[in-house]
């Protein structure tokens, strides 16, 4: 509970006229103070009293574009054994608030409530708690309750139509060791190792283990299982905050594609993230969620981190970055460079440069229908 402005300044005015009164000996001021002090300890005692609700929240779906919308549903119960009147409660979505006016309640009825959310920008936003406010009649007292739990919004970047890559390097196992974790399920053996959490029992190597002494399974790998690698610079010299958010749009548009067509995709960031290898949906939405909170946080330096950068990945490598940014990424040699922010659009020799996203998408669409 705080008080108004109004109140405020009702009180100083009954402190102004009760020394008035005082001083000048007149009983009416120091009656219309004692009036002015009475307003505002019933204000206060107005707003103190708060409506003891049960508020269950949800957002369908969880996990959109950005600039699509999502629907916010509030379950609000009056749980107690008395009818509470109306209020007015705020909706927090982010930094913003959704004004929600809930009518009067009988004890134990519920009312529910919907309402849109905007996604303007890129992230994981936060929706709630639900900010239950009482007012006085005069205005004199604000009160504020906090009440249910909160939800999480994915605001995903947007994707454009592009085609997955068209081709990756085989991976022969027989040529030396292979750069990416093992692929389960085919038929090449790679080695036997120690039996981990999670191992298929079909894959158990009895041999090895009554040798050992201890389980020991049969690891495999696809030589020529397609892979997709995109490289998103995240250094904050490489591109304006603009044409970052076109960067992210770009390397999600590609994961997605490729993750959904059965490739296995790995996105790496200048600042050290490096996801899992996986495909289909679900690694399609774990590219996405990760691409939905990454930022320009990398400091001026290589555009792969050391740690990352001993070995190239198999497959597709793609690198997404500036109009000017140096792509010298060790020994890595990218299949194809995307750059954003570009003043003349071309495409051509491994090299997109574009001034937008969908510029990009286009263009990579091109090259991609060409001759294999």
């Amino acid at each position: 509970m705080r008080l108004t402005r109004r109140g405020i300044l009702v009180l100083l005015g009954a402190a102004i006229c009760f020394a008035f009164g005082e001083v000048a000996g007149y009983p009416l001021f120091r009656a219309l103070a004692g009036v002015a002090v009475g307003a505002v300890v019933a204000a206060v005692a107005t707003t103190f009293v708060q409506p003891k609700v049960e508020v269950v929240r949800s957002v369908t779906p969880d996990r959109v574009e950005r600039g699509r919308p999502a629907l916010a549903s509030l379950v609000v119960r009056n749980g107690t054994a008395r009818r509470h009147g109306g209020f007015a409660a705020a909706d927090r979505v982010g930094t913003e608030a959704n004004e929600v006016q809930v009518r009067p309640l009988a004890p134990g009825a519920e009312a529910t409530y919907h309402y849109e959310l905007l996604t303007t920008a890129r992230g994981r936003l936060q929706v709630g708690p639900l900010v239950l406010s009482r007012f006085d009649p005069f205005g004199l007292a604000h009160g504020d309750r906090t009440a249910g739990g909160t939800a999480h919004l994915w605001a995903h970047p947007r994707r454009h139509q592009v085609r997955p890559a068209r081709a990756g390097y085989p991976r022969h196992h027989h040529d030396g060791p292979i750069t990416d974790p093992p692929l389960r399920g085919s038929a090449d053996l790679r080695a036997v190792r120690p039996y981990v959490i999670g191992d298929e029992v079909r894959f158990l190597h009895w041999k090895a283990t009554a040798r050992t002494g201890q389980l020991m399974v049969r690891e495999y790998a696809d030589p020529a299982q397609l892979r997709f690698t995109a490289v998103l610079d995240t250094r904050t010299a490489a591109m304006s905050p603009a044409v970052f958010e076109e960067a992210v749009e770009v390397a999600a548009s590609l994961l997605y594609a490729s993750a959904s067509a059965g490739q296995h995709c790995r996105l790496i960031t200048s600042h050290g993230i490096d996801t899992p290898v996986g495909s289909g949906l679900r690694a399609a939405r774990a590219l996405l969620d990760e691409l939905c909170l990454v930022g320009q946080d990398a400091a001026d330096g290589p555009l792969v981190p050391a740690a990352l950068a001993a070995t190239r990945p198999g497959g597709i490598l793609a690198v997404i970055t500036g109009p000017d940014a140096d792509v010298a990424a060790h020994r890595w040699r990218p299949d194809v460079v995307v750059r954003l922010g570009a003043r003349q659009s071309s495409a051509g020799n491994g090299l997109i440069a574009a001034s937008d996203a969908a510029d990009a998408a286009a263009k990579w669409n091109a090259l991609q229908a060409g001759p294999a």
